[in-house]
């Protein structure tokens, strides 16, 4: 334990999973315990562990565990200083010790140092894209340069911002949002959370983000998808790259577990060849039968699929679409949107399709995949024509 104990100074240490509810599967926060005068005060550090990560009063076991214990001991130095004020001045009131912090921290930290060390925390264990859009937010926030200190958390700045990316390109509303102002939100709330401001000016600013879901937008009809799939490629890169994105198409998943595709888990069920898994971003199970183009896709290349960075897989993406004559701006994640539309117009029952995407419930996928193609309604409704006309 760290512990720090004076002639009539506070208790001060870190204590770890309080209430025992840690384990292997779960992990838990550790706390700055105060203890003066028969009267305690926990404070939350907001960095949570597994307990085979905490260790003799140290985070251990993780890639980020000498940030993280600098962290620690900076904020126990920190604390010690704001009691040993509190002793000169006459009166310790431990209930206040967070408000001091707050003041003596938001002279030490910017805001954007604050928010690169939280970053470290938020990309721990995060998908390789997940960690680029985290860079990419920074490289914007450095650039704009008109957010930099705490007292530029105010309404006026993040509309002024706003304002800024409506010009910017014609981004529209929840690219906007997605891109820039969820990313400085988050860190706004850990901001509050760790007592360095009061107020989070988003709570205050009517900030439009534009449709939920409209990801769904980002998809192939079936005459695309076949288009795709038959038109030769002028290059063995781009037809390699094709190919991945028809198989990606036909799996279903993020980016993140079709890199960790791995041939030797598919299973023979009933006659038919069957990939199961969690989902990389949940940890949710997916199940995932492949249809034949798929497993014809597989056997060309040996079964070890052409995998290469998100990022230039999607940049060789326009390339493939413009060779296929396809005026959509095609990324990795069209190949899940587009599997999961095409499925639920082939007639798979929502709670198959579901199961397939890897979602934690049918309601999550009538959310964000059940749109279906005008074709499907018209046919479908045609279907009871005699028994209603």
């Amino acid at each position: 334990m760290r512990d720090f104990q004076f002639a009539k100074m506070p208790v001060v240490k870190y204590l770890y999973n309080r209430y025992g509810y840690a384990s292997d599967t779960r992990d838990h926060i550790i706390e700055l315990y105060i203890h003066f005068n028969k009267k305690s005060k926990f404070i939350s550090t907001g960095i949570r562990v597994f307990p085979r990560e905490w260790k003799n009063g140290f985070v251990t076991n993780r890639p980020d565990a000498v940030q993280l214990n600098r962290f620690l001991d900076k904020l126990m130095a920190d604390a010690r200083k704001v009691l040993n004020d509190m002793v000169e001045e006459g009166r310790v009131d431990i209930h206040a010790v967070p408000e001091r912090l707050k003041r003596l921290r938001i002279r030490d930290v910017d805001f954007v140092s604050f928010c690169k060390d939280r970053a470290k925390i938020k990309k721990y264990g995060k998908a390789e894209d997940t960690q680029d859009r985290y860079d990419r937010f920074f490289r914007f926030l450095e650039s704009y340069g008109k957010i930099k200190s705490f007292s530029d958390l105010t309404e006026a700045k993040i509309i002024e911002m706003d304002r800024f990316l409506q010009k910017k390109n014609n981004m529209k509303a929840k690219s906007r949002w997605h891109n820039y102002h969820r990313f400085l939100n988050s860190f706004i709330i850990d901001a509050q959370k760790e007592r360095l401001i009061d107020i989070n000016p988003y709570d205050r600013v009517k900030m439009d983000k534009g449709e939920d879901y409209d990801g769904l937008e980002k998809f192939l009809t079936l005459e695309e998808f076949q288009r795709l799939r038959t038109t030769p490629m002028p290059e063995a890169r781009l037809e390699r790259v094709r190919d991945l994105f028809v198989f990606h198409c036909y799996f279903c998943q993020g980016y993140h577990d079709l890199a960790a595709f791995d041939a030797k888990k598919i299973k023979d069920i009933g006659g038919k060849k069957v990939y199961t898994g969690k989902r990389g971003k949940t940890g949710i199970d997916f199940t995932v039968p492949l249809l034949s183009p798929a497993l014809t896709i597989l056997e060309k290349y040996n079964g070890k699929l052409p995998i290469l960075s998100n990022v230039k897989y999607n940049d060789y993406l326009k390339e493939v679409a413009t060779a296929a004559g396809i005026e959509k701006n095609l990324t990795t994640h069209w190949a899940r949107h587009t599997g999961g539309t095409l499925l639920l117009n082939a007639g798979v029952p929502m709670g198959v399709v579901s199961r397939v995407l890897g979602h934690s419930s049918i309601k999550m996928t009538e959310r964000i995949y059940a749109k279906y193609l005008p074709k499907t309604i018209v046919d479908e409704v045609m279907k009871i024509e005699d028994k209603i006309v």
